[in-house]
Parts: C-alpha cells; structure tokens; sequence
C-alpha cells in the first residue's frame, strides 16, 4: 500500500477485532514507524509499551472505563517525557502526535486497524496513570495513549469530511465579499 492509500484509509476504527494474534515483527515495525517520526529538538520525548500477553491486556482493560478495544488482540501505550526542548518550550505534545499518526498509518499499511485514545486514558480519572503502574512505567513519563491493534471484524466506515474548497486555500484566506 502506498502512503496516500494508507492516508485515505486510515480511521478511527472502534469495533470489535479479530482474535488473530498480531505478530511482534509487525508492532515492531509499527513503533520503528512512530520512532522514525520528528521530535523538537531532537529530544525524542516519546516511549512506548507494545502489550500482546493476554494477561496484561486484561489488566490494563480492567481500568479502562467506560471499555474501549477490548478485543484487539495488541495494545500499544504511548508514553511521553515532558522535557524541555529549547527555552522554556516543552514539544512532548507535537512529539507523540507525530509518532501516533505515523505508527496510525503503518498499523493501516499492515492490514490492521486502531483508534486514537488520548483524551480517554488523560481525563481527570487519570486512568493512564493507573496503567503505567501496571506497566512498571517511571514517574518521569506520562502513559498519554493508547493505539488498540488488530484486524478489524466489521468493515470500517470513514466519515464524512469537508470538501477540500471549505478547508483549504492557496495563498490566502478567502475573504468576504465586503459589498
């Protein structure tokens, strides 16, 4: 599959999975992707936790509520090192947002799909906390998402997205007619 293939079908995918278990060569090859990605300053604030033992699945998804991907067969938990960059600026943020969209399309360029869960694993509950003790994961880094992994049971729907006229131009804002 080529990148703009993998673009287009990329979306959040929040069904069920199929059991088949997803090789470590391919969650290898899916944070290689996510690696690969740009970091400010080079500081390479992200981690990760790919989770593919049953039992630890299990561990991690008795936290998780309300329940999201609780068939994929992998997990992969996106931690991030607030450092700081240059000046005073943290780019932890744009650091693990870069990485998840890349791991985001080679888990599509893989056969598999995933969903973005960030704001449901950071929320005042803080049920990323509770599974970075799970994980054994050190006070210095922050368990911000998690990309469930596996091959979707349904078929995956896109939504519907703004014609490119209404999103963007060249050049310029368009302006209002001022007549």
């Amino acid at each position: 599959m080529d990148l703009f293939e993998a673009i287009e079908k990329r979306h959040s995918y929040r069904g069920t999975y199929r059991p088949d278990p997803v090789p470590r060569r391919d969650l290898e090859a899916i944070i290689r992707a996510g690696m690969a990605a740009p970091s400010g300053c080079n500081k390479q604030t992200p981690q990760f936790i790919a989770v593919d033992d049953p039992e630890v699945l299990d561990r991690l998804r008795a936290v998780i509520t309300p329940k999201v991907a609780e068939t994929a067969p992998a997990m992969i938990c996106v931690l991030a090192r607030r450092i700081i960059a240059y000046r005073d600026r943290c780019f932890a943020v744009q650091d693990y947002s870069a990485a998840i969209e890349n791991m985001l399309l080679a888990i599509v360029a893989l056969g598999y799909q995933s969903c973005w869960y960030e704001g449901h694993i950071t929320d005042e509950d803080r049920l990323g906390d509770k599974m970075a003790r799970i994980l054994g994961v050190p006070e210095d880094c922050e368990l911000v998402c998690v990309l469930p992994v596996g091959i979707a049971d349904q078929p995956v729907k896109p939504p519907r997205k703004r014609p490119f006229e209404a999103r963007a131009w060249f050049n310029a804002y368009p302006q209002e007619d001022k007549q």
